[in-house]
């Protein structure tokens, strides 16, 4: 979270490679990992128990599963360029108070952070499960 509001300006290098490949069969493979290990951060916990199910049930169901996370993904994006006027309109927004919007989503990383360390995380998703989907049954 501090590194996020930019008080730990180390934290906030980048680290790209300059030299890029001859593009062939070769560097394919190169390539794909470069791919892979940009998108690693994005394989979070709803595609990990998606691959998992799918690998431990049957291979519909996960199709199924992973064609709604697809449409959950790309819609934004979708309904972003279909709005493009409007969408560059609310971007324009979120450049101009840049700052802000970092430090602002920095103190949430913290306040979730200190939330884990304490408990109360597990305790507020208790409630929630209690209390406001106590009843709920997932469809697929």
């Amino acid at each position: 979270g501090l590194a996020f509001m930019g008080l730990v300006p180390w934290l906030q290098r980048d680290v790209r490679v300059h030299r890029v490949p001859v593009v062939g069969l070769a560097a394919a493979p190169f390539l794909g990992f470069l791919f892979g290990l940009g998108w690693t951060p994005c394989i979070g916990p709803t595609l990990g128990v998606i691959i998992t199910l799918t690998y431990n049930e049957t291979s519909a169901r996960g199709g199924l599963l992973l064609a709604f996370y697809s449409l959950g993904l790309g819609i934004p994006f979708i309904l972003s360029a279909l709005a493009w006027r409007r969408a560059l309109t609310a971007f324009a927004w979120v450049r101009r108070h840049q700052l802000w919007v970092m430090r602002a989503g920095g103190l949430f990383l913290i306040a979730i952070g200190v939330a884990v360390l304490t408990g109360w995380w597990g305790e507020a998703v208790a409630w929630v499960q209690i209390h406001l989907v106590s009843d709920f049954q997932v469809s697929v």
